[in-house]
């Protein structure tokens, strides 16, 4: 369990928090500049090969920096002015009742979701962070406000464990319980790399850590307190076994696993260093050093050029070859899918990635050889991994699915936007579905619905 040293974090609840190394903004409740921020994009686009004036990508610049604005104003809010606004007298703490005086003993708030941007690649991971304390002083705080300190240190660009101490020492020292516990379990998109992505077909989409903090009686990570507090978790499921041992040196972030970075445009390097100033972070800060060449590298994958698409020897419009000699009639055909095709792609709009499965469903003629999967999931990964919209995505894979399987084709994209929790919306598990349909699934609501029950619920599916 993580144990926590009191040092100098008193003036951070005075003046704002500087725990990581950050550069402080030094603005109270004004928003930052963002022209710096939409002149980055502008390069990092242009290394991408896009044409900045395009309809879908003219205002991205501004809507990233608007993104990235709201994903790190932590920086600029104080967990002092939260802890302090809610701290309620409550009689009866001092009696010596239950864990360290407190009475009623451990309180537990659950299942709160944070996201947060990883500081190694500044992609956003999501958090679901658990907090518990031990009532003393005759105080206790408002439940809501775990939410909103936790949301503080997580609106920065952050690392799991630095995150749970941090949230840990500001409730410690803003509400003097007997102690405090954080778990947090943090899921980080797993992107492939574009070549990769063709020859694995069983890429894991996520890495997961699961982290802890503590201070006073919970320093100890064997007392009884912490027992308690992790029996009430895996009541949600949780498999506290596998808690990440504070001190660790390894890295959770993906972009660590790639063997070599090949070397980046140094132009786009110097705007992620730009965008890192601009948040009010130090790009010479130890953990932000390699950021940029890992931004750029992985960024790199959505590069808009012109490339062969190999569909495993077969060419477009080859229909006829699976069909037996004769004219075959629709009613003939039998309906066949290919379901939970998984792919990776980036929102234009944000310059955020969104991630999930293509179900693609054709009729095949009676006696014909059903097309393979492996060249259905490169027509998907073609589209994916550029510079995309949703609606565009869906299309695209259905008009050039069409091209190989004939005009009867129907084609579902399920997808997890980041954009969604990202941008102040923050609406943690929300799902996008989009449709196309072409030739006589444009007509035939029954073939629609046939296809469509086909599909597995989306929690079956991984999204």
């Amino acid at each position: 369990m993580g144990a926590l040293d009191e040092g100098h974090f008193n003036a951070e609840l005075e003046n704002g928090v500087n725990l990581g190394g950050c550069v402080e903004l030094g603005l109270e409740g004004g928003e930052p500049e963002t022209p710096a921020i939409e002149d980055a994009v502008r390069v990092l686009l242009q290394g991408l090969g896009e044409d900045i004036n395009r309809e879908g990508i003219r205002k991205t610049p501004l809507r990233v920096a608007k993104a990235l604005r709201e994903g790190t104003r932590g920086y600029r809010e104080k967990a002092k002015d939260v802890v302090h606004s809610a701290l309620f007298p409550e009689v009866g703490l001092d009696n010596k009742i239950g864990h360290a005086g407190g009475a009623g003993g451990l309180v537990i708030v659950r299942d709160l979701d944070l996201f947060s941007y990883c500081e190694s690649c500044l992609l956003p991971f999501h958090i679901k962070c658990h907090v518990g304390y031990v009532p003393s002083g005759q105080r206790v705080v408002g439940l809501s406000k775990f939410s909103r300190v936790a949301d503080v240190f997580a609106k920065r660009l952050q690392d799991p464990q630095r995150l749970a101490n941090e949230v840990c020492k500001a409730l410690q020292h803003g509400i003097k319980p007997a102690g405090v516990a954080v778990v947090l379990q943090c899921s980080h998109i797993h992107f492939p790399k574009f070549e990769s992505a063709f020859l694995d077909s069983n890429h894991e989409g996520w890495i997961k850590l699961l982290v802890s903090s503590g201070s006073g009686v919970f320093e100890d990570g064997k007392a009884d307190v912490w027992a308690d507090f992790l029996s009430l978790l895996r009541f949600r499921g949780i498999n506290t076994a596998n808690i990440h041992a504070n001190g660790s040196d390894q890295c959770w972030c993906p972009s660590h696993s790639f063997t070599k970075i090949a070397p980046a445009n140094s132009a786009m390097m110097s705007a992620v260093a730009s965008i890192l100033r601009s948040l009010g972070e130090d790009p010479s800060r130890k953990e932000l050093i390699g950021t940029p060449a890992r931004f750029v590298t992985w960024l790199m994958n959505f590069q808009n050029c012109n490339l062969e698409m190999k569909l495993n020897g077969l060419v477009r419009n080859q229909r006829d070859s699976m069909k037996p000699d004769g004219d075959i009639s629709f009613g003939e055909e039998h309906l066949c899918s290919e379901l939970n095709l998984p792919f990776w792609s980036q929102c234009e709009h944000h310059l955020l990635p969104f991630h999930g499965v293509v179900h693609i469903g054709y009729y095949c003629a009676a006696g014909g050889i059903p097309i393979g999967r492996s060249l259905l999931q490169s027509i998907v990964h073609f589209y994916g991994f550029k510079l995309q919209v949703q609606e565009r995505l869906t299309r695209q894979i259905a008009e050039t699915a069409s091209s190989l399987l004939g005009e009867d084709v129907m084609v579902v994209v399920e997808a997890n936007h980041t954009c969604m929790i990202s941008r102040g919306i923050e609406k943690f598990g929300s799902n996008t579905a989009t449709i196309a349909v072409l030739g006589q699934f444009s007509t035939d609501s029954t073939a629609r619905a046939k296809f469509l029950h086909s599909i597995p619920n989306s929690c079956q599916s991984g999204l």
